[in-house]
Parts: structure tokens; C-alpha cells; sequence
């Protein structure tokens, strides 16, 4: 793939999408979709990532947009709907809005927020499990919801030991990244029964973090792109969870490319984020139907793209132009030059 910095560049266009509600502390999603023969790519690492951690990221968004994805194995995957850190009755009316309008039965529920109490995430994982399960009977289902709860390493092993010891109770599907390091995450495996998932120690290239794991979060972005990441999972060779990065409905794409791709039953993705954005590169957001995603390229409503380029305004949008400059000379050059072999 012989792709240059201008040509990247020269159909880049900046947006800026509001959020529903504050999520990972911001308001606003923010990056830069990219195009090329093969369609639109997404480049949107958050701005606390070094120009080094970014380059990956870039070579996700030039792989969608001058690259080929893996041929799917399905025609539409399931997904999990995200609930953040909210208050137990905004969560329960979320998780019953994600049932009745948009068909999911699965929930990853933000848990161990920057200086929350553990009172206030079991109220919130009650909330969830009561409300799902509710709405679920009330269209037919008396299957109960799964339930995942997401710590973004935001528990000590103690302070994860003492928690999960309360949440289990709730029937839980898994704990993704409890602690911020893999010791501190070992040494809590031997305590809990709830599985274990890794994500961000993964991502990071933590080898200890496959020992460890019982599921490997796979999120495509930050791995390099769709090739990247279904050859990580496969190396892996154990369960696997796709997920999303707060994407727009372009970078949504690629995620649902790779876990398309996988073998075997798919495990609900984490890649229902559409829902928590108050307007998307299309119009309306990307959004679960019947809990799930198509299968299939996105591109962006001119309309819906050039409302959220003027949005952004022309500083920032010069900002994230620079950006990809800086995670193209940070490595992303090379990890591009890498696609095509």
C-alpha cells in the first residue's frame, strides 16, 4: 500500500460530535475522518494519547480507506449497549430504552469512576439488571440480561476484590481491566470467581496480560486495524470481545468488519456507542436494531459531516490536522507501509 502524507491529508476532514451525556470526562467526540478509493477512514485517538500511541490509530484509518477488509462470516453482529457512569435511575431508563428501541439484551456498565463510591455502582448495576430484565419480559423474553461491568482499571486488587465481591451477586458476565496493572490484576484472579477480561494492558502490549486474561478485549483503532487485530485474536486463540473506541458511525464500521470476521459464536459486541452521541457523521446515529450492527462500509452525510466540521471550529481542526502529521513521523509511516505486506 503505497499511500503518502498529502494524499491522507488532502480529503481529511475534521469533526466534532456532541455527546449525550459526559462520557470518559469529555463532551465532545472529536477527530478526523479520512478518504480514499476503499471508502472513509477514522483517525481519533484521545487527546491524552502521545503523538507514539496515536500511530496505530492512523493506520486503522488509512487500512479503511486505502486498504480491504477481511471477508465477513456473518451479514450483521450482536452488541452490547453501554451504560456510563451515570446516576441508578438514568441507567435503569437507559438500559430500558436499549431494549425497547433498539433490541439489546446485553449491557456494559461503567463502574469504579474517579472518586465514585461502590454504594453508588451497585445501584447502578441494579438499576440495569432490574430495568433490562423488565423490559425484556414485557416484550416476550424471559431470558435475563447479560451483564458487564467495565473498571477501566480504576480499582486497586483490594478495592476490586471488595467490589466484585458485592456486584457478583448480580449475575455478571465478566470485569473488563479491574486494575491498572497486570500484578495487580493477577493477584486478583486468585481471589474472585467473575472473569476476567483485558483491555487497555492489551492495547498497551503487555504480553503478561494474555496470562491473565480470560477474554481478550479486541478494540481495531488502537491495534493498527481490522488485519491487526483479527490476527491478535487469533494468535489468542481464546474468547474475544470486539470493541469500540467511541467511534462515529465510520470508525463503528471497522469494528464491525473485525467481528464480523471471527469464527465461531459471536460474542455481543461493544460497539452500541452510536447511542450515546446527540448527532453522528450520519444522520440518524449509528444505532443498534434488533441488537445488532450491519455489516458493511460507512459513509458520512455530507450534511451531518460538514455540520460537525463547522462545529469543531478552525483552531482544533488545525490541531488534529497537525496531530496526524505528528503520528505520522511518531511511527504511523511505518506500521502503513506495513499494511501492504
Amino acid at each position: 500500500m503505497d499511500v503518502t502524507l498529502a494524499e491522507i491529508l488532502r480529503d481529511a476532514v475534521p469533526y466534532s460530535l456532541p455527546l449525550l451525556q459526559p462520557f470518559r470526562r469529555i463532551t465532545d467526540r472529536e477527530g478526523l475522518l479520512i478518504r480514499g478509493p476503499s471508502g472513509w477512514g477514522e483517525f481519533a485517538p484521545f487527546d491524552d494519547y502521545s503523538a507514539t500511541r496515536a500511530a496505530p490509530w492512523l493506520a486503522s484509518a488509512v487500512e479503511s480507506a486505502f486498504g480491504v477488509w477481511p471477508e465477513p462470516l456473518r451479514e450483521r453482529v450482536p452488541v452490547n449497549a453501554i451504560v456510563p457512569g451515570l446516576s441508578a435511575n438514568d441507567a435503569g431508563a437507559l438500559a430500558r430504552r436499549a431494549v425497547l428501541e433498539q433490541g439489546c439484551s446485553t449491557f456494559k456498565i461503567k463502574v469504579a469512576a474517579l472518586g465514585g463510591m461502590l454504594a453508588d455502582d451497585e445501584a447502578r448495576v441494579v438499576a440495569v439488571r432490574d430495568a433490562a430484565d423488565s423490559a425484556l419480559r414485557s416484550i416476550g423474553d424471559d431470558r435475563p440480561a447479560r451483564l458487564r461491568l467495565d473498571a477501566n482499571g480504576g480499582w486497586s486488587a483490594e478495592a476490586a476484590e471488595r467490589a466484585l465481591g458485592r456486584l457478583a451477586a448480580y449475575d455478571v458476565e465478566y470485569v473488563e481491566q479491574p486494575c491498572p496493572t497486570v500484578e495487580e490484576t493477577a493477584e486478583l484472579r486468585g481471589r474472585v470467581d467473575v472473569p476476567i477480561a483485558m483491555d487497555e494492558s492489551v492495547r498497551f502490549g503487555e504480553a503478561r496480560a494474555f496470562e491473565v486474561a480470560d477474554i481478550v478485549v479486541v478494540k481495531v483503532a488502537p491495534l493498527g486495524g481490522v488485519a491487526a487485530s483479527l490476527d491478535l485474536a487469533r494468535r489468542w486463540g481464546g474468547p474475544v470481545v470486539v470493541s469500540g473506541a467511541l467511534d462515529s458511525a465510520v470508525g463503528l464500521a471497522a469494528g464491525v468488519a473485525l467481528a464480523a470476521a471471527l469464527g465461531g459464536e459471536p460474542s455481543a459486541a461493544g460497539l452500541g456507542t452510536g447511542a450515546l452521541l446527540e448527532r453522528d457523521v450520519v444522520s440518524p446515529p449509528l444505532v443498534p436494531h434488533d441488537g445488532h450492527l450491519p455489516v458493511g462500509r460507512v459513509a458520512p452525510d455530507l450534511d451531518a459531516l460538514m455540520a460537525a466540521r463547522d462545529r469543531l471550529g478552525d483552531d482544533r481542526a488545525r490541531w488534529w490536522r497537525q496531530r496526524l502529521v505528528d503520528a505520522w513521523e511518531a511511527g504511523g509511516a511505518e506500521l502503513v507501509a506495513k499494511l501492504a505486506a
